[in-house]
């Protein structure tokens, strides 16, 4: 081919693509949720999913698909056609958790397309009153006195709330004995009932129980403080800067969408979160709107993967 067709092809074929994300979107999308209904990120994406059915103008259909701590889900975006017709509500735990755990089959950087993050939930360190720790500074001195006997619940092995656990470990220098539940629900219990003394979980499970006075909120793992939780100090109050650790649920397409359509998409969602009805329903359950371009969602990725391998590797977590 001389230089001429070629450059005619190119041509044509920008073109052609240009004519593809401005026809889309032609019909419904799906939007792959990778927990059941219920729960924070169900919530998150079936109230994206109704707003971009209106600015889009074509239905954007939830499909639930949990399972194998949400591999399920990914395998199924990495394998969709990159038309921007399947779309998939990322979560932390899936791109950049998961794989630092066990083998999957899907790359988090190379298997998909980065859209935009759309929210954001930390945790709470909270303590029952059966302990008597009414700071996070009086929690690590107690720690540090006898080593591994204090012991903290999370919503179970790998998780983020048991990692979390495991980061203000390493950056306090303390030995807490982790205790895994199956869920949130049970390692609330847990502690409410004296069986641990410590619990990681997140703003939205742990702010009704510290609001009631049954459980003493310590610290958030966030650089400010939370409106729900107006008392409870941020990471950077208690002088553990580092300790940060906010779950993030995102849009992700499969590999290979196209740019136009990507940025298309990310528009949309901006408006969303910009709108003060979004920050009003989601500020109910302590979840952060967050705004991110398709860039800086890549970058997020990449950083927490890079960042919760190293913890992951230091603690030597492993998960059955």
């Amino acid at each position: 081919m001389n230089l001429k067709k070629l450059i005619l092809a190119t041509l044509a074929l920008s073109a052609a693509t240009l004519a593809q994300a401005d026809n889309w979107p032609s019909r419904p999308l799906t939007l792959i949720v990778p927990f059941p209904p219920g729960g924070a990120a169900d919530t998150v994406g079936r109230y994206y999913a109704e707003q971009l059915s209106t600015s889009l103008g074509q239905p954007v259909v939830v499909d639930n698909k949990p399972g194998a701590g949400t591999a399920i889900a990914a395998e199924a975006v990495a394998k969709a056609k990159p038309d921007g017709y399947t779309l998939s509500l990322a979560t932390a735990g899936q791109l950049a958790i998961l794989p630092n755990l066990q083998a999957v089959r899907y790359d988090p950087i190379k298997d998909f397309t980065p859209v935009a993050v759309l929210a954001s939930v930390p945790n709470v360190v909270a303590v029952g009153p059966q302990t008597k720790i009414d700071s996070l500074q009086a929690l690590i001195d107690q720690a540090k006195a006898k080593p591994g006997a204090l012991s903290y619940s999370s919503c179970g092995n790998g998780t983020l709330c048991h990692l979390s656990g495991e980061l203000l470990k390493n950056l306090a220098g303390v030995d807490l004995l982790h205790v895994p539940y199956k869920g949130s629900a049970p390692a609330v219990t847990g502690l409410l009932g004296g069986e641990v003394d410590v619990a990681v979980d997140t703003l939205t499970v742990l702010a009704p129980q510290i609001q009631a006075g049954k459980l003493k909120g310590l610290v958030l793992t966030s650089a400010e403080r939370s409106p729900l939780l107006p008392s409870v100090p941020s990471a950077n109050e208690v002088g553990l800067p580092g300790f940060v650790a906010s779950g993030w649920f995102g849009i992700v397409l499969p590999k290979g969408a196209e740019p136009a359509l990507v940025e298309r998409l990310n528009n949309a969602i901006e408006v969303i979160a910009d709108k003060p009805e979004t920050a009003e329903r989601f500020g109910q359950q302590g979840i952060s709107v967050e705004r991110s371009s398709p860039a800086g969602f890549a970058q997020v990725i990449a950083a927490d993967k890079a960042r919760w391998g190293e913890v992951i590797r230091t603690a030597q977590v492993h998960i059955e």
